[in-house]
């Protein structure tokens, strides 16, 4: 196994607490299925030894260990969708900031209320497309920024 770049003391604290908390409901979650550390070790491949590190929240544990046990607790959840781009609001609001800064509105022909859209327009709009339209309406207000 490769050799780690970071050692876990230079972890950030809030990082070291996170995984602390994560081992401690890790526990509780076992516990409250009256199942021993033994009998979840045995179900992720692990040793009784390295299940006790999970439980304690030790950051030298693989990921994919604590992975497992998220999925035995709840295998609907996506550990991936937790920062799924859509979720990653720090990105979305740089994105909104650069295109507003290049964003110089066209001069206007007329002062008439925006048509809505088409029901053609309407019916396309999807779960996903619903974040593009709020985007959108972000980057392109009715009125103008104020100078």
């Amino acid at each position: 196994m490769p050799r780690q770049n970071t050692s876990p003391s230079d972890y950030p604290r809030a990082v070291l607490r996170q995984i602390e908390q994560l081992g401690q409901h890790i526990a509780i979650a076992r516990k409250r299925r009256g199942e021993s550390q033994a009998q979840w070790a045995k179900k992720l491949g692990v040793s009784q030894p390295t299940m006790a590190r999970i439980e304690r929240g030790d950051p030298s544990v693989a990921m994919a260990s604590y992975a497992m046990c998220l999925w035995l607790i709840n295998q609907a959840e996506g550990l991936a969708d937790l920062i799924a781009p859509v979720h990653d609001h720090a990105a979305l609001e740089r994105e909104v900031t650069e295109v507003r800064a290049r964003w110089k509105p066209a001069p206007r022909a007329s002062t008439a209320a925006p048509r809505p859209p088409s029901s053609s327009t309407a019916a396309a709009l999807s779960p996903a497309s619903d974040n593009a339209a709020g985007l959108a309406a972000l980057l392109h207000p009715a009125e103008p920024p104020a100078a």
